[in-house]
């Protein structure tokens, strides 16, 4: 016969089915936990950067290499070939116009010089000469020519009275012919040297103007030996800083070779270069971005090198503030030229994850998960990205790169 349990033990049995259950509804929560971890897997909120969805401005931009350069630089060239007898100004020094930088080694050029001058003396010497010779020789044809012009006068006469003779019966028509004759080869005689008198003047005046030529170049010559003799001492234009000086006394030096640069250090350029694939996007007069120091500083595209060198083109860009206390010779900066502008379009900070992951695709921050929405990009820039869809004004989107979460619609926050 059954006997009926006592309270005590009621109560025990009690105790274990409550364990039991408890124990069993752990088990199936953990196993909840445990499905719903392997389908959403995880990652520390520490490790994921985000940013807020804003309206604003966003500046597609090309980003090029550059480095600052004095916006007005000279270089002096040797003007003649010599050898470097004296440096006067070194690497960092200020000059001012009229200041001597380099001093050359002029005996080449004053040896020269000398030649030159002494050609250009025995050329008017020898001008004087053909002169006094073409002078005596005219004098000679004057003398020859006044004797022809009597001679001419006398066989008219002569002929005239053939003529009378013959004319009252005392002289014969063979005597006036021959008279005629006379007279006739004495004129083409006269007329001959009368030529020959003009072309002699003209081969006077046209010698003299070959000795002019001759002598007006030897003088040219000489002025710019002379010029260039002064060059030697090799003197600042305009006020500057010594940027660089050929300093090796006693090394020689062609005529054209540069020697020394001069730069201007109160004002300032950017010479940038970029991959030839984007030299169609460049052009006079575009916008540009230098930055130094987390410091934009604005200007424009001034000049674009027309050759290609190693896959890059070169290109000047003309700043605002092209005295800016930020700027020194051959500082590297990034440069970024303008393309595309877009006004009052939604933007969100520039991150790897724009770089890495899908362009038709965010994560989007809601609680504690990060949900993966189909949004489309735009333009972009170093600092911002459009985002044309998928996303509104305040939502929260990951910046960090995703490329491992990329297959996954869910992130749960650790």
């Amino acid at each position: 016969m059954d006997r009926e349990l006592s309270a005590a033990t009621k109560q025990a049995n009690r105790r274990k089915r409550i364990w039991q259950i408890s124990i069993a509804a752990a088990l199936v929560l953990a196993a909840i936990f445990g499905f719903r971890s392997l389908l959403a897997p995880g990652i520390r909120r520490s490790e994921v950067r985000t940013a807020v969805v804003e309206r604003g401005p966003v500046v597609a931009t090309l980003t090029a290499s550059g480095v600052v350069v004095p916006e007005h630089e000279q270089a002096i060239t040797s003007p003649i070939q010599a050898r470097i007898e004296q440096v006067v100004r070194n690497t960092g020094e200020q000059v001012q116009p009229g200041e001597q930088v380099l001093l050359l080694d002029r005996s080449y050029t004053q040896l020269a010089y000398d030649k030159l001058k002494d050609e250009q003396q025995l050329n008017q010497h020898k001008s004087v000469q053909m002169r006094l010779e073409l002078e005596k020789k005219l004098n000679s044809l004057e003398s020859q020519l006044a004797i022809k012009r009597m001679n001419v006068k006398s066989l008219e006469a002569q002929l005239e009275d053939e003529q009378y003779l013959l004319k009252i019966g005392g002289g014969t028509r063979e005597q006036v012919k021959q008279a005629e004759l006379k007279l006739k080869i004495a004129q083409q005689e006269l007329a001959q040297l009368e030529q020959d008198i003009e072309s002699e003047r003209k081969l006077l005046k046209a010698d003299e103007q070959e000795l002019s030529f001759t002598l007006a170049m030897n003088g040219r010559s000489l002025e710019e030996l002379e010029r260039k003799m002064e060059q030697a001492e090799v003197r600042a234009t305009r006020p500057g800083v010594v940027t660089w000086v050929k300093n090796e006394i006693g090394s020689s030096v062609n005529a054209g070779e540069v020697i020394a640069r001069l730069a201007d250090l109160s004002s300032f350029r950017v010479q940038a270069s970029i991959s030839d694939a984007f030299a169609d996007q460049l052009h006079v007069g575009g916008e540009a971005v230098a930055r130094i120091n987390n410091t934009d500083l604005k200007g424009s595209i001034v000049a674009i090198e027309p050759s290609v060198k190693n896959g890059t083109v070169t290109f000047y860009v003309a700043l605002q503030e092209k005295s800016h206390q930020l700027l020194r010779p051959s500082l590297r900066v990034d440069l970024f030229v303008t393309t595309t502008t877009k006004n009052n379009t939604l933007r969100v900070k520039n991150g790897p994850y724009f770089n890495s992951g899908s362009l038709d695709k965010l994560f989007v921050l809601r609680e504690d998960e990060l949900i993966q929405v189909p949004a489309r990009t735009g333009v972009s820039n170093t600092d911002f990205v459009e985002l044309e869809n998928g996303v509104e004004p305040g939502d929260v989107v990951v910046i960090s790169d995703m490329k491992d979460y990329e297959h996954v619609q869910k992130v749960r926050l650790k």
